[in-house]
């Protein structure tokens, strides 16, 4: 089974994406992975990368094309990125996707935590970073991030550890 999980940054994707992959046993591909290393290979944080692709759309369209060839490679597998849900609806590649969602006084305290960040910085960066990738969704592809309506299981993670984040999923993965 393919899943995808996405979701805004702090939402707890990453977490569930690991635990996922540990229970059910599938890889897992994190293209927020993948972006933080392209980023730090040039000596750029997130947000200045951000900026830089809004410039250089061979950037998102390199990451966004393996997700693709990773999906039709493996049936089985696990991809967690913001587009993910959204690239193999529109290329008719079946999936279970998820999107995890969280207040923003929650996401920024992940996130400043995760970056060793005040909860002030996390949210300049983070604000600055949605920002820029909704623009370029919608600039490259025409996609609005803020449309739910391609997931199977949208899930507020605000008041849910990582284990009831598993068990959510692992229960909407069985329906299928």
């Amino acid at each position: 089974m393919r899943i995808t999980i996405s979701g805004p940054p702090g939402s707890g994707k990453t977490t569930a994406c690991r635990n996922l992959s540990e229970a059910l046993g599938l890889k897992s591909v994190v293209f927020g992975q993948i972006f933080r290393q392209m980023a730090a290979d040039r000596g750029m944080s997130l947000v200045e990368f951000g900026a830089l692709a809004e410039q250089d759309p061979s950037i998102d369209r390199l990451i966004d094309s393996r997700i693709l060839e990773i999906a039709r490679e493996h049936e089985d597998i696990i991809l967690e990125s913001r587009l993910s849900a959204y690239m193999l609806a529109r290329n008719g590649i079946d999936a279970f996707k998820v999107y995890l969602s969280a207040s923003p006084e929650v996401r920024m305290a992940r996130v400043g935590l995760r970056e060793g960040e005040t909860a002030e910085q996390a949210e300049k960066a983070t604000r600055e970073r949605e920002a820029s990738e909704a623009k370029r969704y919608m600039m490259y592809y025409g996609i609005d991030i803020t449309d739910l309506s391609v997931y199977d299981l949208v899930l507020n993670t605000d008041d849910l550890d990582p284990d009831q984040v598993l068990d959510a999923i692992l229960k909407g993965t069985s329906r299928c």
